[in-house]
């Protein structure tokens, strides 16, 4: 039996923990009967990590020539379609679900994050392309809102990597508890003055809880100066660990009493193994998942001028916040399953 050839678009190969989770939970729901194809931004290292045929996603010739290859095309989860961050990157993923739909591939958009969408361009062609698809699923109220007052049909579940399969992290065995971890990213709102402040009111919450604290780049070229930077003011009481494959990334929140996150997956990763979630928001995806689970937190634009109120807010929270219980985070990963059920109906 010839296996069905399916393309998974996504921003994979960029370094990204968030992304790069999403492909590997996207590998671990496929069909075994299918043969995936990744376009990624390094597609060396994507062949690599995961054992799959990849291409460059920048190179157009062969990325249509991979098409026609392909019986089937999925969106592979996360905000991909938001002109926000980017005005080109819309017309990228589009364009290409578009070529997709004209070639009468198979398209599936798995775990979207839609919007915001802030030109009338962007926002009629993600109704196209949408509208186009043979099944869709999203992870938030917000985007299954959106397609409801497009008329298009859709599931909603909680995010796929809510599913990921984590797995231990070795080095963990011998650092201190407990444990806090952070993920800061490089961010327009994260101003010199705020990242000062964010760094003085961490000092002032390990000396407080005696924590020992992780510091977690989920994207090195956007990360990982600024975890160095907080190092170098808890340079006996924390450590950097970059781990690049995302299932290693999950297990490090494994044992960790607190994380203090702006980034959407490094919130989902710990709020799965069991940790208390603090957020600093810098796009509306963390404000819906704060909203969805009742995540403290403030708008890194909000942060307050003041480090005590900060500190004391993380003191606060460390001491009397509550964890989110075993039976929500089943529901949530049993949830995220329903993404895994729509690939099997929509690749038979």
């Amino acid at each position: 039996m010839v296996k069905m050839r399916v393309l998974l678009s996504g921003y994979y190969g960029k370094g990204n923990g968030g992304d790069e989770a999403l492909l590997a939970t996207l590998l671990q729901m496929l069909p075994p009967d299918v043969t995936p194809v990744v376009l990624s931004g390094n597609p060396e290292e994507t062949h690599r990590r995961y054992g799959v045929e990849s291409y460059n996603r920048m190179e157009l010739l062969q990325v249509i020539t991979t098409l026609r290859s392909c019986d089937a095309f999925i969106w592979g989860g996360g905000s991909l379609m938001q002109d926000t961050t980017s005005a080109i990157s819309p017309f990228y993923y589009g364009g290409l679900m578009a070529i997709a739909q004209v070639m009468g591939l198979k398209t599936v958009a798995w775990g979207q994050g839609i919007g915001p969408l802030l030109r009338p361009q962007t926002r009629w062609l993600a109704k196209r392309n949408f509208a186009g698809c043979s099944q869709v699923s999203v992870r938030d109220r917000n985007s299954a809102a959106l397609l409801s007052e497009w008329g298009i049909p859709h599931i909603l579940a909680p995010d796929p990597v809510w599913a990921l399969e984590s797995k231990p992290v070795p080095e963990l065995a011998e650092l201190p508890q407990p444990r806090i971890a952070v993920t800061l990213r490089n961010h327009p709102q994260l101003t010199e003055t705020r990242l000062a402040n964010l760094i003085d009111a961490l000092v002032d919450l390990q000396q407080a809880t005696q924590a020992f604290i992780l510091l977690l780049p989920f994207q090195k070229s956007e990360d990982l100066g600024i975890s160095e930077k907080i190092q170098s003011q808890l340079k006996d009481v924390s450590k950097i660990i970059c781990a690049e494959d995302p299932q290693i990334l999950k297990g490090a929140f494994r044992g960790v009493d607190m994380v203090i996150g702006m980034r959407l997956h490094s919130l989902i990763m710990a709020a799965s193994e069991g940790c208390r979630c603090f957020a600093l928001s810098y796009d509306p995806k963390v404000n819906r998942l704060m909203e969805d689970l009742e995540i403290p937190g403030w708008d890194v634009k909000d942060l307050p001028d003041d480090v005590n109120i900060i500190s004391k807010a993380w003191i606060d929270f460390y001491q009397n916040g509550e964890f989110l219980s075993s039976e929500k985070i089943q529901s949530l990963m049993d949830g995220a399953f329903l993404h895994r059920e729509l690939l099997q109906e929509a690749l038979k």
